[in-house]
């Protein structure tokens, strides 16, 4: 399977993103992943996407596209991955679908999680991190607790994720990242799924899209 999981923050990208690289052994690309590890390597893509960063720019297209197909130069990387929090923009749909031709890799769908703006902000002021380990809780995981029950670090509350943060993620998100839906229904290739279920159910939905968009295949 050759999946673009696509969203806004908080619908789960990240949780579905595990659970089918579980099912299909895929790779899981995450282009925030690939930056840190390319500027921890200090790859010549890296150095130059550091160079960005270190002056509190956007990376451009064209070094995160170029970290992209390094990836998906091994055959069996190209044939079974999975595309979390890539593309963002149309310019960037556009360059990837670019990319995708020169590699002759083909999509098995395109996933839309779709969740209400309102759960969102809610699920996202409910999220907790821990200093220590990076394990992701609710509140009520925590049960009154700031103490991580996995290492005993301090959980704490990103700032990205309290709710007037969260708000204008989302309107940044409608105004560049929305458009791709239209862009990829126009070409046959966006899977709708409903995310306001829990967890176990999403993933059934997603897996039932992707099974019937191969068949039709």
């Amino acid at each position: 399977m050759n999946i673009i999981l696509f969203g806004p923050p908080g619908v789960g990208k990240g949780t579905q993103a595990k659970l089918l690289v579980e099912e299909f052994h895929s790779a899981h690309i995450s282009t925030g992943d690939l930056l840190r590890e390319a500027v921890k390597n200090k790859t010549p893509l890296g150095l130059k996407a550091k160079t960005f960063m270190d002056a509190g720019n956007l990376v451009p297209d064209e070094v995160v596209i170029g970290l992209i197909e390094e990836v998906l130069t091994p055959d069996d990387v190209r044939r079974n991955f999975i595309l979390d929090g890539f593309p963002r923009t149309l310019p960037q749909a556009r360059a990837l679908d670019a990319l995708f031709e020169r590699l002759h890799i083909a999509l098995n769908g395109v996933i839309s999680i779709q969740v209400d703006g309102e759960e969102i902000v809610r699920r996202l002021d409910q999220r907790r991190l821990c200093r220590g380990c990076g394990s992701i809780f609710t509140i009520s995981q925590l049960t009154g607790t700031s103490v991580c029950p996995k290492c005993g670090g301090e959980v704490y509350q990103r700032d990205d994720d309290k709710p007037d943060t969260v708000r204008r993620r989302l309107d940044v998100y409608d105004r560049q990242t929305r458009p791709l839906i239209d862009f990829y229904r126009a070409t046959d290739r966006l899977l709708s799924v409903n995310g306001m279920h829990q967890v176990a159910y999403v993933h059934k939905l997603v897996l039932d899209a992707l099974y019937r968009d191969r068949t039709a295949i």
